[in-house]
Order: C-alpha cells, then structure tokens, then sequence
C-alpha cells in the first residue's frame, strides 16, 4: 500500500511496508543519507529527523506513521548557499570531529532552539542527552546551539 508523505517540502509516495523504519525509506527508498543510522534503537540520536516539526528517532519510526506527515531530514533544513543557522554555527565553532552523529546532533538542536529561543547550559544538556557523540564534541555543541539561538534572534 502506498504511503503518501512530504520530505524536504516535496510530496513523496512510498510503495513500502509501512512497518519498515523511516530511516530505511529516507535512505534506500529516497535515496537521502545525511540521516546517520547509529544504533538501531533509538538511543545515539544519529537518525534523529523532524515529523512536522518534532525531532524523533528514524529507526524506531514506522514508515506508516508518517502517512499524511511533514518529514525534514539534514538535506532539507538548510543548503549549501544558505545554511540554517544551527549549520552555520556548528560550522564557525568547528564542531564536528568524526562527523557521523552530526545530522542527527544538527537536528535535534534545531527542534531545540524552534520550541525555545534561549535556552540554557542545563535546558541544552536536558535536550541533547539522547544524542551522543564519541569524539566527545559536547562543549562545542553547546557553544554551537547557543551561537545558533543568537543567529535566529536577529533574522
């Protein structure tokens, strides 16, 4: 059975088991790989996408459970002429080391700071904790997510 959704601000049809993991069809079915598979249980963040604006785990997400949904991976939340800002902070304060867990720390910090504008150490720490990261980049993550807060106050 098809299963009907947006990605990026497109209309996508999936003719896919709606039981398959959104992570398989953003990936093999889309053929989008900036969503990282990590740990396959939802608890390293690396798949972590947007379903209408909330960030969830990929590959714990039933496929059919985005029917009729707004799904945003890393391709569709900024571009290379025009990064979101969490992109373009996480680029100034160098974060990234190994890079894998990146698109999924990138999107999460974005659901972050669209419900809440200034967030503190402690309500970044709060909402990252799911997301890790093993070259251990956490400080500047932070500084990041805090940089990208300023960004989105003066647009």
């Amino acid at each position: 059975m098809p299963i009907s959704f947006t990605v990026n601000g497109a209309p996508q049809v999936l003719d896919l088991a709606p039981d398959m993991p959104l992570l398989w069809a953003l990936r093999e079915g889309l053929n989008l790989t900036g969503t990282k598979f990590g740990c396959g249980i939802a608890s390293c963040g690396a798949c972590t996408v947007h379903v209408d604006g909330v960030a969830v785990r990929s590959c714990q997400t039933p496929l059919g459970d985005v029917a009729g949904l707004s799904v945003v991976t890393i391709e569709g939340l900024g571009t290379p002429a025009a990064l979101h800002a969490v992109q373009a902070a996480w680029v100034q304060a160098q974060v990234a080391q190994c890079g894998y867990c990146q698109s999924g720390q990138i999107m999460q910090a974005s659901a972050l700071l669209a419900g809440n504008s200034a967030p503190t150490d402690a309500e970044i720490d709060e909402a990252m904790t799911g997301n890790l990261c093993r070259c251990g980049t956490y400080p500047r993550i932070r500084a990041a997510i805090h940089d990208a807060a300023k960004r989105l106050s003066e647009v």
